[in-house]
């Protein structure tokens, strides 16, 4: 069933909610969780990612929503909600589905966020562990049945390189020079001598290192391993 709110343009369904104990991922709602996830938002939060820094709640909908994932039918945003503090389930962060191919049945987890005080917490497993499963779970088991699940990050970004070894993607390889990058992101840029002629002047870029898990690695014993993770303290 999909809510009356949320992207419809998506490649594959939309589950309301995918979640366990620990916590639960729904659809990006911009007017339910884009102030929280602002408000959490700190300097570091996008010195790996295409988009932001972001100055407003506005600036935020309009070019990471609006502009980028809701047009896109390869794309959708789930807001991580986590459910093991008393009261209410409380915003930790965002993730999504991104580069999604109904016709050659992959897909990737990207634009991965998690607000400070979650990070290095169970969160970031348990969302990546229900991705997963939703991604390359067979229907009869309650998911989409793909062949591949990609996890792409800039080369330079070890958290999130130990993120994928540790849920079981298996390290392909690195694009170079897979992106172009604005010098305001430091931290991941890569530099080099002007080139003469270039259309990109004054523009650096990013390597891209490429991990997977695919259905028969999943089906391989993957799977009972992203549980055991999903399962552990931390």
């Amino acid at each position: 069933m999909l809510s009356s709110e949320k992207d419809r343009d998506f490649c594959f369904p939309i589950p309301d909610v995918l979640e366990n104990g620990r916590i639960k991922l729904v659809p990006f709602i911009p007017a339910q969780h884009a102030k929280a996830l602002k408000d959490g938002f700190n300097e570091r939060t996008w010195n790996y990612l295409s988009y932001g820094p972001f100055m407003s709640v506005e600036q935020f909908v309009e070019e990471f929503w609006e502009k980028g994932m809701r047009p896109n039918p390869s794309s959708t945003t789930f807001t991580i909600l986590d459910k093991t503090r008393p009261g209410e389930p409380v915003v930790a962060g965002m993730a999504s589905y991104i580069n999604s191919s109904d016709i050659d049945a992959c897909t990737e987890i990207g634009f991965v966020v998690i607000l400070p005080q979650f990070q290095q917490t169970h969160v970031t497993s348990n969302m990546v562990g229900l991705l997963m499963h939703y991604a390359l779970d067979l229907p009869e088991q309650g998911g989409l049945g793909l062949r591949r699940v990609q996890w792409v990050c800039n080369a330079k970004n070890a958290p999130s390189l130990k993120v994928a070894e540790r849920m079981g993607f298996r390290f392909e390889g690195v694009l170079r020079w897979a992106r172009v990058l604005p010098p305001s992101k430091a931290i991941g840029y890569k530099a080099a001598p002007e080139r003469k002629g270039d259309p990109r002047a004054g523009k650096g870029g990013r390597d891209s290192a490429f991990s997977a898990c695919c259905w028969d690695d999943w089906e391989g014993g993957i799977r009972e391993w992203v549980d055991q993770v999903m399962a552990r303290a931390k």
